[in-house]
């Protein structure tokens, strides 16, 4: 029994080093691997005077939905997401009231209808007469003058219609142009109130950046200036141009409303989402700083670093401190020395100590 266990335990361990032997083989094979990049040599640039203002995405067109009347909210027709086109019905408030209103109404233009009816009949017949000389001006004085009551009725009784069908409207409301709902603020059962936002509807695809820029700065933002925007949540940038520049901080505490209109882009853009906008002063450089591409960053959790060239033409990760992001680069504050050189693009995977060698791209 001895002697079997010991050529078990022999088998064993021949079988583990077999195994070791071929891990080493392969990472051996893994780190002979040579990956071709392409380098670019650390220098230092001179940076302009940018203007750094927080700001957030909205979309260009959005409407807050409310309604001018008060009342239970019967249906609620559409949910968050749903897309909605031009007139579509959204939601209904109940409308009993205008319903036995409108029942009134439409009595009143019947009744008003037969009444004109008859004063223009009498009206025709005694203008004849009077033309014949058959009646006096008097009596068709007073008969014009029941004729011109009898209309004026009939037109308030269907001026009173059209009120109440445009009441119609606020109960039953409907979307204001193509979009998607982006908000809820209602249930049905509750009660909708004049002015009360009841759904929020934006139309999709074009966006702007509302920011609040303070009066010591806001002389040098002008209306069409090319400005780049870095939103944080995406970490991507996206170029603008200044739409408006607000006049009066009257109701703003000193700052400055400014708008930038966003280019089309393919960036996954939200409503709400925060921006930080570059508005560039047009003053001369203020120092030098180093820069590398955006597209050059590894990311490791919360931590952001290059890969550069050691001595022994390998990949070695070098952890960095990051400043300010303008339009595709962003600032090192420290991490890399001047004349040092970093990847910038390769063509195999990357890892610490991987061997490379240099192509022109």
């Amino acid at each position: 029994m001895k002697k079997i266990n010991y050529i078990l335990l022999l088998t064993g361990v021949l079988a583990l080093a077999v195994s070791c032997g071929g891990n080493d083989a392969k990472v051996a094979a893994h780190t002979t691997d040579v990956v071709p990049v392409q380098v670019r040599t650390v220098a230092k640039e001179d940076r302009g005077a940018l203007l750094m203002v927080s700001g957030t995405v909205e979309a260009v067109k959005s409407s807050a939905i409310s309604t001018r009347m008060m009342g239970y909210m019967d249906r609620i027709y559409v949910n968050v997401g749903d897309k909605v086109r031009k007139g579509q019905l959204l939601l209904s408030i109940n409308n009993a009231d205008l319903s036995a209103k409108l029942a009134q109404v439409n009595a009143g233009i019947t009744e008003a209808s037969v009444a004109f009816s008859n004063a223009e009949k009498d009206f025709n017949r005694y203008t004849t007469l009077f033309n014949e000389t058959s009646a006096s001006q008097k009596e068709l004085d007073d008969i014009s003058a029941s004729y011109n009551m009898a209309k004026a009725r009939l037109e308030s009784a269907k001026q009173m219609k059209n009120e109440v069908n445009a009441q119609f409207s606020y109960a039953n409301i409907r979307a204001p142009f193509n979009g998607v709902v982006t908000n809820k603020f209602i249930n049905a059962g509750d009660m909708a109130n004049p002015g009360m936002p009841l759904l929020e509807v934006e139309a999709p695809g074009n966006f702007q950046i509302l920011a609040m820029v303070p009066e010591s700065e806001i002389s040098q933002i002008k209306v069409d200036t090319e400005v780049d925007v870095l939103v944080k949540s995406l970490n991507e940038s996206v170029s603008g141009k200044v739409a408006e520049v607000s006049t009066s901080a009257k109701s703003t505490g000193g700052q400055y409303l400014v708008k930038v209109l966003l280019d089309k882009t393919e960036t996954n853009l939200m409503s709400g989402m925060y921006a930080t906008v570059q508005f560039p002063t047009g003053e001369k450089a203020i120092s030098q700083a180093v820069f590398v591409p955006l597209e050059a960053i590894v990311k490791r959790g919360q931590l952001s670093g290059i890969y550069t060239v050691s001595q022994n033409n390998t990949a070695l990760l070098r952890w960095l401190r990051l400043g300010r992001t303008f339009g595709d680069r962003v600032e090192v504050l420290s991490g890399l020395s001047p004349d040092e050189q970093y990847i910038i693009g390769s063509q195999g995977k990357l890892y610490n100590g991987a061997k490379i060698s240099l192509y022109v791209k």
